[in-house]
């Protein structure tokens, strides 16, 4: 369920816009900052402060790859998988990280800390091979070390 101050702030948000359903992406990442991914009755419940179907709201979530709509881990990692990262040893990155979390993509730590999930592009090609924690871009992440200095950062 929506937090009344959650569903002020979409509504304060939406009344810059002449067609609320604008501020459909925002109110999803809104409501997923404070439970960590979207349920159905939370997208539903959005959809309808909005004034679009769940349908129209759902096609958004899919779209937009930074919106979860299954429970995820307390720390999200995307690794992107662009060309660019590809040639700089993407594949290495990834194995890497698979084995230290001992999770393939799409799969959450036992302990709940970590998901791990690919990612088209992060815009850093300059940094490849590059990975995002919670936000927070790192890169070039090149070897172990630098995997498990990132990865302590993130309790």
């Amino acid at each position: 369920m929506l937090d009344p101050k959650d569903i002020e702030a979409i509504r304060a948000e939406a009344r810059h816009y002449e067609d609320p359903k604008a501020v459909g992406v925002d109110a999803m990442k809104l409501a997923q900052k404070r439970q960590g991914w979207i349920d159905d009755d939370t997208l539903h419940q959005l959809a309808e402060l909005l004034g679009m179907s769940a349908t129209e709201l759902e096609g958004l979530a899919t779209f937009y790859n930074l919106i979860y709509r299954q429970p995820v881990g307390r720390h999200v990692i995307h690794v992107c998988d662009s060309v660019s990262c590809w040639v700089c040893d993407y594949d290495a990155l990834r194995e890497a990280l698979k084995r230290r979390l001992g999770i393939d993509f799409g799969e959450t730590t036992k302990d709940g800390r970590f998901t791990l999930l690919p990612i088209v592009c992060l815009g850093a090609c300059d940094r490849a091979p590059t990975l995002l924690v919670d936000g927070d871009l790192h890169g070039p992440v090149t070897d172990a070390d630098g995997i498990d200095q990132i990865l302590q950062r993130y309790e």
